[in-house]
């Protein structure tokens, strides 16, 4: 996304309408239509009530409608608030150097504000000369930016998953709550980490909630609350990020591996027992891309051998199975706040989900080095807490969040439509549970020739996962190679296409389009 910054005129252009700068209105008109991102900046918010202010008075005098100040400069807000509704306000970088020392210190400011963007991908909108001037390239006039657009319309962008457009549309509250933390100064186990943890714990219905470091943490300081160590078991899936087995191996344990489901790529329960013997003491089902696996059946197996069951959820907050949500269908629920997650920061972050009272106290203590009060370590533990700042921007997203779910659960429909009436064939979602999409996957032939054609297409593509973990030359040596058939098979079929909130109807049908003319 592309981002054009409204100078002061641009912005007076739009509430009042003048008759001499109709090209105003037109190029904020076609930037919109574009996907063009538009910004106010917030340190022009006095002279904009002011000059609109003036305009709207001047105005109103000419046919004979006189207001008293308060009554205009209230018509001037309500019109401001009218016309920036689709904008967001950008805040200059602080920067060393007097302030002052510019001639106009409001413009000095406004120029230093575009420094808050990737070079290159923004501009200042103004009729002002000398701004025109003092930036160069980087501002253009109306006139110049509708010739341009309409000379080179701006094509559809892809990221795999778009941040960007997502962190625009909740920069007011990120910055609110990122400062926050920067007063306060409580970097470590500051007050948003047990907001961060109510608000979760309450989202998912289980009792207990505690934020860690990574979604690998979680898994982690799961496993080490139920005592898992040298010579256990615990039974997962091959077909998932490392970081499921990893973490396992790593307490001395040995992953066993359970075959998948052809449909939905998660584990399959009906193997699941057969794999139990006297050194099980876990089971650890993957909600893969989003959704969850059959927890039901889990469950009950793990109930009759009197099992522990962890769900790796590290796809699928706010997905749900049977009307319950992911991270409290069982024993313990872990996620990843990881950035390309459905609920990310912007860094590594993670959270474990329990109703047990002994768990949620294992895990509190076994976070912060096995702490019981301070300096009193009442077992092993680990470095395992979630930074202040990323609760802070989870808490953030969060406000956002059931729209993005609903977002994804739509798109995620219209992929299975358009995908089954071209053919394509994809990973299935049961109708029992929903899936909130972390990956959108199709299973595909010659995938690597797929790939390069979507390369020059300028469309991102990604695998999750080429290789099982029984087959990575770190594990293979704890599990048959060739006993997980249908995992080998997805291992070499599957293809992530670009999915997130805010993919737009238009890129979707791009998507679509191109994969359909390659079959």
């Amino acid at each position: 996304m592309n981002h054009l910054l409204l100078d002061v005129n641009i912005v007076v252009d739009l509430c009042v309408a003048r008759a001499g700068s109709p090209n105003s209105l037109a190029a904020v008109a076609l930037a919109r239509e574009q996907g063009f991102q538009l910004w106010v900046y917030a340190g022009s918010v006095q002279t904009l009530e002011y000059v609109v202010a003036s305009e709207l008075r001047y105005a109103r005098q000419k046919v004979g409608d006189a207001l008293s100040g308060n009554a205009v400069r209230q018509l001037a807000r309500q019109v401001l608030g009218e016309i920036t509704i689709n904008c967001q306000w950008l805040a200059a970088l602080a920067k060393e150097g007097a302030v002052f020392a510019d001639e106009d210190p409001e413009d000095a400011q406004l120029i230093r504000s575009l420094e808050r963007f990737t070079a290159g991908t923004a501009r200042l909108l103004t009729r002002d000369g000398r701004m025109l001037e003092r930036c160069g390239d980087a501002a253009i006039t109306p006139e110049a930016f509708i010739e341009q657009s309409l000379q080179n319309p701006s094509k559809p962008k892809f990221e795999f998953i778009d941040l960007k457009t997502q962190q625009n549309a909740i920069r007011p509250q990120l910055e609110q709550n990122i400062h926050r933390v920067l007063h306060h100064g409580t970097y470590i186990m500051g007050k948003e980490v047990e907001l961060l943890e109510a608000k979760l714990a309450a989202y998912t219905g289980a009792k207990h909630c505690i934020t860690v470091a990574s979604g690998t943490e979680a898994l982690l300081i799961s496993l080490m609350a139920l005592g898992i160590g040298a010579g256990d078991e615990v039974i997962t899936t091959p077909f998932t990020f490392v970081a499921t087995a990893e973490v396992i191996v790593l307490l001395g344990a040995k992953p066993v591996f359970v075959d998948i489901e052809p449909d939905t790529c998660n584990i399959d329960a009906r193997l699941i027992e057969v794999k139990i013997t006297e050194r099980t003491k876990a089971i650890m089902p993957v909600s893969l891309y989003g959704q969850p696996a059959d927890m039901d059946e889990i469950n009950a197996i793990a109930a009759k051998y009197n099992l522990p069951v962890i769900e790796d959820a590290a796809q699928s907050f706010g997905a749900t199975y049977k009307g319950k949500k992911s991270c409290n269908l069982s024993t313990i629920g872990c996620t990843s706040f990881f950035p390309s997650k459905p609920l990310g920061c912007y860094g590594d972050g993670g959270a474990i989900f329990t109703d047990d009272d002994d768990i949620y106290q294992a895990c509190r203590e076994i976070r912060i080095h096995g702490q019981s009060r301070r300096y009193y370590h009442t077992r092993v533990g680990v470095g395992g807490r979630m930074d202040t700042l990323q609760c802070a921007i989870v808490l953030a997203k969060l406000e956002r969040f059931d729209w993005e779910v609903e977002q994804r659960l739509a798109l995620g429909q219209r992929y299975n439509e358009l995908m089954d009436e071209a053919g394509v064939q994809r990973v299935q979602q049961r109708d029992d549970r929903t899936s909130v999409f972390a990956q959108y996957t199709v299973l595909v032939e010659k995938r690597s020739e797929l790939e390069a054609r979507f390369r020059e297409a300028g469309i991102p593509t990604a695998v999750h996962y080429p290789v099982p973990l029984n087959e990575q030359p770190a594990y293979q040596h704890l599990c048959c190679a060739d006993c997980t058939p249908i995992a080998q098979d997805k291992a070499q079929r599957v293809m992530s296409l670009p999915m997130g909130a805010d993919l737009s109807l238009t890129q979707q049908s791009i998507v679509c389009q191109a994969l359909s003319k390659l079959f």
